[in-house]
């Protein structure tokens, strides 16, 4: 019996001395530090800030439109005989576009010239008349009113001659009419006439438009009117060049605004030397009413969330939450201005990497033929 108790009490000791080691063992785990997790994130998940150049100002959209169309219409009337151009087809200043019958008109032209020789002849021999008329009363040999009589002629013969000139002038602007001509060099977008129409002054048969230069209309806010100045430059894309950028200058601001809207009509002057903006097509842009350099970061790499906006930067291969103070937000590039907060060259957290607890490390897995993230 008393074997046994000394059984039991050994096997009793055996197990609180386990226990206590368990304990101790649990008690030195806990002392002992775990290391932080590391956290794996991809370059695009990062950007680097960088020291570029950023603009601000108004958005804008709106339409292109030829800086010059003429809409080419006949002065004279009669069946046209000839065309000469089509539609889409370039011409020169002065290039014949059409033909009206000129047959009636040139006879007049004929007519109204002859009139104006003979005018001309006689307005030559009534100043002779008078000159010797001049001399003769000067020696006495005619009367004052001969003389008188004399000067009556010759008035009346400068007079005939100058009706005459005006009716020839006439005939001839006439005649010159007939012939259809290109007012500018430029590229027929339009002809709305056929050989054989009959056509009377007024009708329209051509229009031309000069595609070396164009012009996009658009409207802005009356508040933010002042950031619209007269030579601000304007970057924008259009519907035909979705991945093309097109520049140009704001040339006229409408001194008025649109009732109902709110909006001014500026007009904006772009270069098209080589021809390839066509009239019609949708634009939208943006005015740079404000251009400088600072340090940017996309608009990713920004918390605005907060009471102040933040940045996850990478410090010592560490995230970091930091407060920062931002400038110019240049919409078109997509990137703010960082004013204070971070220097260039830092590393910043973006997209879904914002998602990391600030204190976690952080390693990024840079493929060997892809940079970092800008």
């Amino acid at each position: 019996m008393k074997g046994m108790h000394k059984r039991l009490a050994f096997s009793a000791a055996i197990v609180a001395s386990l226990m206590v080691a368990a304990c101790n063992g649990k008690e030195a785990e806990s002392a002992t530090p775990e290391a932080t997790p590391g956290v794996a994130v991809g370059t695009e998940n990062i950007a680097v800030v960088t020291s570029a150049e950023l603009s601000s100002g108004p958005a804008i959209s709106g339409a292109l439109g030829p800086e010059r169309e003429a809409s080419v219409r006949a002065q004279v009337p009669g069946a046209v005989m000839k065309v000469n151009v089509d539609q889409g087809v370039r011409v020169r200043a002065g290039q014949s576009l059409a033909q009206i019958d000129d047959r009636t008109l040139r006879d007049a032209f004929l007519s109204a010239r002859s009139g104006f020789t003979t005018a001309q002849s006689a307005s030559e021999r009534s100043k002779r008349d008078l000159e010797r008329s001049e001399r003769l009363a000067q020696a006495g040999a005619i009367p004052e009113r001969d003389l008188e009589q004399a000067r009556l002629a010759n008035s009346a013969a400068i007079s005939q001659l100058a009706d005459a000139q005006a009716r020839l002038t006439m005939a001839q602007k006439q005649l010159d009419d007939a012939q259809i001509r290109a007012p500018f060099a430029g590229v027929v977008s339009m002809r709305s006439v056929s050989e054989g129409d009959v056509v009377s002054p007024g009708t329209a048969l051509f229009t031309i438009v000069d595609p070396s230069s164009m012009r996009f209309e658009a409207s802005v806010p009356a508040a933010q009117l002042s950031e619209v100045k007269v030579g601000a430059p304007v970057s924008f894309s259009v519907s035909g060049y979705p991945d093309r950028r097109f520049s140009g200058r704001v040339a006229r601001i409408n001194p008025t605004v649109e009732q109902g809207t709110g909006q001014v009509r500026i007009v904006v002057t772009v270069p098209n030397a080589s021809s390839n903006l066509v009239a019609g097509l949708f634009a939208d842009g943006r005015i740079a009413s404000e251009r400088r350099k600072g340090l940017t970061t996309p608009y990713s790499a920004v918390d605005l969330r907060g009471l102040k906006p933040t940045v996850l930067r990478l410090k010592g291969g560490v995230a970091e939450r930091v407060e920062v103070t931002l400038g110019v937000r240049d919409e078109e590039q997509e990137r703010y201005e960082i004013l204070t907060g971070v220097v260039a060259g830092d590393t910043l957290l973006i997209g879904a990497a914002q998602g990391i607890t600030p204190g976690t490390v952080v390693r990024v897995s840079v493929p060997s033929d892809q940079p970092p993230a800008k």
